[in-house]
């Protein structure tokens, strides 16, 4: 049985980065998948704290990304290889509107990183989240379209409420 989450966190970060290109090169690229990750890998801790969390997700399945290439207009491309299918099965909707909130609020990525310090996914091991919570000129640059409130907003709107009760019960503000 799947424990992990690296299936759902690798798919829906490159749902993120194809969605939301660097542009700049090789190592743009890389900065934006860095951050994308980041983001996608503190959502995902969040949306599943528990190993028994991760093991139904990983029978259950994500969901896939249909709903959110419906949002971004993806849906109108056409999928042409099987293997350009099948990753898209493993993306979280709810994690990839969470990773979306993180990226474009700074406040809500430090309150995220903060909850999931405490939690099973960071056992014994120091985490270290700087490009999602401290990004510098560099890697703005690199995810200058992952990073835009404008853009992302239709995707962080869908969930961005539960993500603000998760980080804060009952204190939940409406963006």
């Amino acid at each position: 049985m799947l424990a992990d989450l690296s299936p759902l966190i690798a798919a829906t970060t490159q749902w993120l980065t194809r969605s939301y290109p660097a542009s700049g090169g090789a190592l743009a690229a890389a900065l934006g998948e860095v951050q994308a990750r980041q983001a996608v890998t503190v959502a995902a801790w969040l949306r599943y704290p528990t190993s028994t969390d991760a093991a139904l997700v990983g029978m259950a399945g994500p969901g896939g990304s249909a709903g959110l290439d419906w949002i971004t207009g993806a849906d109108a491309a056409v999928h042409d290889a099987e293997d350009d299918f099948a990753w898209r099965t493993w993306v979280d909707e709810v994690v990839a509107s969470w990773a979306a909130c993180l990226l474009t609020d700074g406040e809500l990525a430090r309150l995220a990183v903060a909850a999931i310090a405490d939690g099973g996914h960071t056992t014994g091991v120091p985490v270290e989240f700087r490009r999602l919570v401290s990004p510098d000129t560099r890697d703005r640059q690199a995810a200058a379209l992952l990073r835009h409130p404008d853009l992302l907003a239709p995707v962080a709107a869908l969930h961005r409420v539960a993500l603000q009760e998760r980080l804060g019960p009952g204190q939940a503000l409406i963006a």
